[in-house]
């Protein structure tokens, strides 16, 4: 059944919710075709997000699926974020049922 299954590359993408606009407007210009985005609660090295106040202390969670090589542009293009917000990124290489 794996035959059928289409492969591509998971980007997660988590950070403040400040960063909403911008992140969208970068896959925009990546020409990504889509991604989901949730709000995100947890702890890390940047203290508790825990978005309890909209709009402040808090995090989002954005995720899209694209090429090997479109997740080398979008990860690159995100590096510069973490020199300002707290901003981690991590992929994945998946298979399953998308176009």
């Amino acid at each position: 059944m794996s035959s059928s299954l289409t492969k591509g590359t998971l980007v997660t993408i988590i950070g403040e919710a400040v960063l909403q606009n911008r992140l969208i407007n970068l896959l925009t210009e990546l020409q990504v075709s889509g991604y989901t985005l949730v709000p995100a609660q947890g702890a890390g090295s940047h203290g508790r997000r825990m978005g309890d106040i909209a709009g402040y202390n808090t995090n989002i969670e954005l995720k899209t699926l694209v090429s090997a090589d479109l997740s080398n542009q979008l990860i690159e293009a995100l590096k510069p974020f973490q020199d300002t917000h707290a901003l981690i990124v991590f992929r994945q290489t998946v298979e399953g049922l998308f176009d």
